[in-house]
């Protein structure tokens, strides 16, 4: 009877012992659940954080357009914030591109807002000036020349109808730059280049493809199709044309005085001015003189000029592709502007190439280049609290028209982190729980 008590003692305790098991798994199993869904609520939270941050930093940046960005001028970075700008317990970034040439720092992504009137426009740039980008080539110039034209009939065609979901050649302007990836010719190599996260630099992650340690970044870095200048003032009167004399004079006379615009008047002679540097070339001004004038003047009735380059802001591989230059004198451009202090006129290439540089002509014979721009980049980057939450998005800017107005929003998430390992260390790994 004792041994049989024993054994029912003994099995009472092997259920017990197995129940206190099973209850003590099930309460680690939601603990741990819990603790899973609080981190998960915890990032769900970093995100949409950093999604307010950057709802918040397209706010910010229009107001920095609103102040400084006045007359086309490029805003300074010593005029607004672009790296770790707090917005409550998130963090922007505003990801840009080094102006310096070579890169001051090649490793590290530069913050700031980028120029679009910096790159060649798809729809108004020449056969001549879209051959020279890098990467580009003759059966993919042919296609986008296709793409943009209403009377498009080259063999392109037959590629897009045989593609595994036939569509048909546009025959219409380009809408955005991302459009080119329907066009013949293309992939993913040339339009990124070595940059697929478009960040600028060449990330541990990304392959070299030219063997040359540098990023080598596709079509996407050099092209835009949003570059367009207001050829009125802010009130909607429209600028003086160089090639009507009868306007011409009375801003002459009082910027420079009569005696002086009589000079000027007379160097010009009967012949109408292609551009406003050809008119500089012809009018014997001096730098300074022309800049008294320069942001009232213009070459053309139309409201609005599209595709000029900035050369304040265009990196070398853009100037090239202009009429006259190459990449030796698109060189000297860009070493001269990152020294010289007086940028405000186009007259300043005059000075940078030379005054018997027969680039010049070249250059003079169209309408291809300014010192406004009026389409901005920004490329916002932001983070939730404690290093959470990354998202990302790119917007253009447009303020032609007087008040910023946003053109084109895309988000980049998904191009995965694009901050360097520099914001990463900081920002990221310290800050994690």
């Amino acid at each position: 009877m004792n041994r049989s008590r024993q054994n029912q003692c003994g099995s009472v305790l092997i259920i017990v012992l197995w129940i206190s098991f099973g209850l003590v798994s099930i309460a680690l199993y939601l603990a741990n659940t819990m603790s899973m869904e609080l981190r998960a609520a915890d990032n769900r939270a970093a995100a949409l954080a950093a999604d307010q941050a950057i709802e918040g930093a397209t706010r910010y940046i229009s107001a920095v357009l609103s102040a400084y960005a006045t007359n086309g001028v490029m805003p300074d970075l010593t005029q607004y914030a672009a790296e770790a700008v707090p917005i409550g317990d998130a963090r922007f970034w505003i990801i840009g591109r080094d102006p310096a040439s070579p890169p001051t720092y090649p490793d590290r992504v530069y913050f700031g807002l980028v120029d679009e009137a910096s790159k060649l426009n798809l729809n108004s740039a020449s056969t001549n000036q879209l051959q020279y980008l890098p990467g580009m080539n003759e059966d993919l110039l042919a296609a986008i020349l296709d793409w943009r034209n209403p009377n498009a009939s080259g063999g392109s065609q037959m590629y897009y109808a045989m593609a595994s979901s036939p569509y048909t050649c546009k025959g219409a302007p380009f809408e955005t730059v991302d459009e080119l990836r329907l066009v013949y010719g293309t992939a993913m190599d040339i339009l990124a280049g070595d940059d697929v996260n478009r960040n600028g630099i060449l990330d541990t992650h990304e392959k070299d493809l030219a063997g040359n340690s540098q990023c080598d970044p596709g079509l996407f870095e050099y092209v835009t199709v949003y570059s367009r200048e207001p050829n009125f003032h802010s009130d909607g009167t429209m600028k003086t044309n160089v090639n009507n004399i009868m306007q011409l004079m009375p801003l002459l006379q009082e910027r420079l005085g009569s005696a002086r615009a009589s000079q000027i008047r007379t160097r010009l002679g009967p012949l109408p001015s292609p551009s406003l540097l050809a008119f500089y070339l012809h009018s014997g001004m001096t730098l300074d003189e022309f800049a008294l004038i320069y942001g009232d003047i213009t070459v053309s009735n139309s409201r609005y000029k599209r595709g000029r380059v900035n050369i304040n802001t265009a990196p070398a591989a853009v100037l090239a592709c202009l009429p006259g230059l190459d990449d030796s004198t698109a060189q000297q451009i860009v070493a001269y502007r990152q020294t010289a202090a007086n940028l405000t006129s186009i007259a300043w290439i005059v000075e940078a190439l030379g005054n018997n540089n027969t680039a010049l002509a070249q250059l003079a014979a169209g309408d291809y280049i300014t010192t406004q721009s009026y389409q901005f980049t920004a490329d916002i980057a932001a983070l939730g609290p404690h290093g959470r939450g990354y998202r990302r998005a790119k917007f253009v800017f447009d303020i032609t028209e007087g008040a910023p107005k946003i053109l084109y929003r895309q988000d980049l998430t998904r191009l995965g982190w694009a901050l360097g390992e520099k914001v990463r260390q900081e920002w990221v790994a310290k800050n994690t729980l």
